[in-house]
C-alpha cells in the first residue's frame, strides 16, 4: 500500500500529513490566504476524483458537496486550521 493510500484511508494521518503540509508552506512564505485557497482547489479535485475511504472523509465530501462555492471556501479553510493543530 503506498503512502498516499493509507494516508487517506485513516483520517488522524490525513490531518496529520496535511498539517505538516501546511506548515512547510508557511516556512516558504506562503500567506494564510494562499494556503486556504490552495486547499480550496485540492477539496475540489478530491472531490471530482476520489471516492472517500472511511466515514470521516464521507461526511466531508457530504458538506463539500452540498455547500456552495463560499461554504466550501470555508470548509478549506476550517481544514487547513484543522490540519496545522494535529501537525
Amino acid at each position: 500500500m503506498s503512502t498516499e493510500s493509507s494516508v487517506i484511508k485513516n483520517y488522524d494521518t490525513w490531518k496529520k500529513f496535511l498539517g505538516e503540509r501546511v506548515i512547510q508552506a508557511e516556512k516558504v512564505g506562503m500567506s494564510e490566504d494562499t494556503i486556504a485557497k490552495l486547499a480550496f482547489e485540492i477539496g475540489e479535485f478530491l472531490d471530482k476524483k476520489v471516492d472517500p475511504q472511511n466515514a470521516s472523509n464521507r461526511a466531508i465530501k457530504e458538506l463539500w458537496d452540498v455547500g456552495d462555492e463560499s461554504q466550501r471556501h470555508t470548509i478549506a479553510s476550517l481544514m487547513v486550521k484543522l490540519a496545522k493543530q494535529n501537525a
